[in-house]
């Protein structure tokens, strides 16, 4: 399969001060689905303008025409199944068709505990993420849904007409554990990773590619596992999280050499932070451009 190469923005910005041009711009350029957090708040950004993900993609649909659109990721720390169903159709509905929910456990930042909650543990968080995922994909393919399990519950709730794609939108599942994988192999129509956390401070790029190698090898044992054809996954990966950092969008040579590695790796969807000045995303806006319009065409 060919390599897409897509881009992510970060909510940070109102609609009428540069909002706005960020997601026109993308598509301009040719990427071929812009992502957005979906978080409350994230990290350095806490103290500063963050708005919330799903009406910022429904304002990206409403000017863009042929991007596809979606989160990365979008979790249960503060979402509940039966609303999020709503919320996404009627994206799908106003995008006629381009969105893709990227989904994943969660973390333990200031999402875990902005309703007030304890953080919960890596189990916990895997427990409701499988409850999660499976009840969000029945109220994203069925009319109507009841249900009673540990974490959520669903009392004849009514999705009526459904996505506009069919059977539902596509989940893009970020995972690289046992379970994860599990839910990605039976739910997911993409895999998501950002590599592995642990390099990310004293590892090398080596050592990376050669993690990523391994979590595309227990993404495919996982499949297989449970007789599902993992070339039927897009397998994305969200750069920046890698000791590579920012170096690889220095130059266009320097991003190609990445691009070109991590494709023969069997990487599929290459995702790439639109620039933000004096954060860990700042990048050269010339450079990123002639990144969009450029990389594909030459590893072609």
């Amino acid at each position: 399969m060919s390599l897409r190469l897509s881009t992510v923005i970060l909510p940070y910005r109102r609609w009428s001060e540069g909002g706005r041009s960020a997601w026109t711009r993308a598509e301009e350029l040719g990427f071929h689905t812009a992502y957005t957090y979906d978080h409350l708040s994230w990290r350095s950004f806490r103290d500063g303008p963050w708005f919330g993900a799903i009406p910022t993609l429904t304002a990206a649909a409403s000017v863009t025409d042929r991007m596809r659109l979606g989160t990365l990721v979008t979790s249960p720390n503060f979402r509940h199944p039966v609303t999020l169903a709503k919320e996404l159709i009627s994206l799908d509905d106003v995008s006629d068709g381009r969105v893709t929910l990227g989904i994943g456990a969660g973390g333990t930042g200031f999402d875990a505990t902005a309703l007030g909650q304890e953080p919960w543990t890596p189990r916990e968080r895997a427990d409701r993420f499988a409850e999660f995922v499976a009840l969000l994909d029945r109220l994203l393919t069925e009319d109507a849904v009841t249900y009673e399990g540990e974490f959520y519950s669903a009392d004849e709730a009514r999705n009526i007409p459904g996505c506009v794609q069919r059977p539902r939108l596509p989940f893009a599942v970020a995972a690289t554990g046992p379970r994860g994988l599990k839910l990605a192999a039976r739910h997911g129509q993409a895999w998501v990773t950002t590599g592995d956390p642990k390099l990310y401070e004293t590892g090398t790029p080596e050592q990376s590619f050669e993690a990523l190698r391994g979590q595309l090898g227990k993404l495919a044992e996982t499949c297989a596992a449970t007789g599902r054809d993992v070339s039927e996954l897009d397998k994305v990966l969200l750069t920046g999280f890698t000791p590579d950092r920012g170096r690889p969008l220095e130059s266009l040579d320097a991003f190609v050499d990445f691009a070109g590695r991590h494709q023969e790796l069997g990487f599929t969807e290459l995702v790439i932070h639109w620039p933000i000045p004096d954060s860990q995303f700042a990048a050269e806006e010339k450079v990123f451009e002639l990144i969009a319009m450029e990389t594909l065409t030459q590893l072609s």
